[in-house]
């Protein structure tokens, strides 16, 4: 008899409908799934006839043929197992047909009939909404997340014997239901990690409100323990907090990676990511073999990417951030698929100055030789540190500032600057382009919103002759010039936020002496 049920496959962060047809037919007992499957879901079949026999179901000496349509689309995991088990158990007649595209079933199978979560709910449950689909059976570790979409039934399922009384019509479904809009309010202002509670570094601080007020990379150069990491982890404080669509396409991502902690279905807070020095170029921008992941740079949207001792990291590995730190985006290409991840990230660096950390250190001396800096410093490509739009110097903390009590503002008093700077931003951009972020203006924008009076042109010429700035260097110096000018809620930009935004370049290569 044939029979069919319906689940979803997710490539990158989109889900696409899978058709899980079975036919069961007299012959040599057996179980053969097709469809492209991959290596856990041709395992679906133990799992699924063990879950199946210890649940009270004995499976006839048949020959059963399980075909995953479409059938050039690659299939992956074990989201599978609860469909093709409720798919032979109607091919049996031991369940009523389904609705045709109205349910669709997700879960993994333990031998004992215990449905185990997965991966990806949230991008199932948006995709299978729009295709018009009125109800969704899910492990019950994973119903809050899928209930996040509205206009769907998102029904729990403990175990395989609750998921046939259902569908027998013995048990009566209960909807998970959520409270996005709460659940949202609730969790986005907390943050443990206040600016506060670094010593000193005003110039440091100052430097990181404009970064978040525009949206801009930084890069941090100081000596060990000055604080460039701890500085780092608080930037998130005093960002805006995460808009409801920022959320949950940030928290589609985390679904997909299975990232999201056991009770807590949303993304609320920026996400900062802070990956080791080891770390490969497929790990940081996405990729793998067979299975495409999102990278770190990925994992990061809409929130921090810090990297620490930025030139211990594979020159090869760096370099591939060029085109997302632009495009905002990845688009990855294999033979047989192109997946593309959202990369809206800031990029934090930060670094020693040169081997042994101490070059330029007032209170210590440099051990390294000159050629060991210059080696040292051109880890960092110039193309890459273009795309960097702020440099700061992080000097090492005296004593007296440690031994004292905080004295610096609260990381909620940076954030309300940072968030009116954005306000004005938003503003500026609604009817243009839709880019509500000083770092992403085109050239078009420039042109419009960054016009330069006599003096803060003047003052923009002699810096490009005489430090030798790229041209991209020249724009990147007008955008955030363009944010000190709204942190200070100034219609047009002065020499002052000229002279400031070029102090925040003094570190590109022509200046290093190198």
């Amino acid at each position: 008899m044939y029979a069919k049920t319906h689940a979803a496959s997710v490539f990158g962060i989109t889900a696409v409908p899978v058709e899980i047809e079975i036919h069961a037919e007299q012959g040599l007992p057996g179980m053969h799934i097709v469809g492209l499957p991959d290596n856990s879901v041709r395992e679906a079949k133990e799992r699924v006839q063990a879950a199946l026999k210890n649940t009270g179901f004995d499976l006839p000496p048949r020959r059963f043929i399980i075909n995953l349509a479409p059938a050039d689309v690659r299939k992956e995991g074990s989201a599978f197992d609860m469909a093709i088990a409720i798919g032979l158990l109607i091919s049996l007649q031991r369940l009523p047909p389904l609705d045709d595209t109205n349910t669709v079933i997700m879960g993994e199978l333990a031998l004992d009939g215990t449905i185990r979560p997965v991966h990806g709910l949230l991008p199932v449950a948006m995709a299978m909404r729009a295709r018009g689909c009125k109800r969704l059976l899910v492990p019950a570790p994973n119903a809050a997340e899928a209930a996040i979409v509205d206009d769907i039934d998102v029904v729990p399922m403990e175990t395989l014997a609750d998921a046939v009384a259902l569908l027998n019509g013995m048990l009566i479904p209960t909807p998970v239901r959520v409270d996005v809009d709460a659940l949202f309010r609730r969790e986005r202002d907390r943050t443990d990690l206040d600016l506060r509670d670094v010593k000193g570094q005003m110039s440091v601080k100052r430097a990181l409100e404009v970064a978040a007020a525009g949206g801009h990379n930084i890069i941090m150069i100081g000596p060990p323990g000055s604080g460039k990491t701890m500085i780092a982890k608080r930037l998130p404080g005093i960002l805006p907090p995460l808009t409801l669509a920022e959320s949950l396409e940030t928290t589609k991502i985390h679904s997909v990676a299975g990232l999201l902690p056991a009770g807590r279905p949303l993304v609320t807070q920026r996400p900062f990511r802070a990956p080791h020095h080891t770390i490969s170029d497929a790990a940081l921008v996405g990729g793998g073999v067979g299975i495409v992941r999102a990278g770190e740079v990925s994992l990061a949207h809409h929130g921090v990417l810090f990297l620490d001792e930025v030139p211990e990291f594979q020159r090869n590995v760096l370099e591939v951030l060029r085109q997302p730190l632009e495009d905002k985006r990845i688009c990855i290409s294999r033979t047989k698929m192109t997946v593309e991840f959202p990369a809206n990230v800031m990029l934090v660096c930060s670094m020693n100055p040169c081997p042994c950390g101490h070059y330029g250190n007032p209170h210590q001396q440099c051990q390294c030789r000159p050629e060991a800096v210059q080696k040292y410093m051109a880890k960092i490509s110039g193309p890459l540190m273009d795309r960097i739009d702020i440099h700061v110097q992080v000097p090492a903390v005296k004593v007296d500032e440690l031994s004292t009590a905080p004295t610096g503002e609260h990381s909620a008093s940076i954030r309300a600057r940072v968030e009116a700077a954005r306000s004005i931003q938003h503003e500026r951009f609604r009817g243009a382009t839709g880019v509500f972020k000083n770092a992403d203006m085109t050239s078009n924008d420039l042109r419009m919103h960054c016009v330069l009076d006599a003096e803060g042109a003047a003052l923009l010429r002699r810096a490009m002759t005489s430090m030798g700035f790229s041209a991209r260097a020249y724009d990147r110096i007008i955008k955030v010039a363009r944010t000190i000018a709204d942190l200070g809620e100034h219609d047009h930009i002065t020499a002052s936020d000229v002279a400031e935004a070029v102090q925040y370049r003094s570190l590109d290569r022509a200046t290093w002496g190198l």
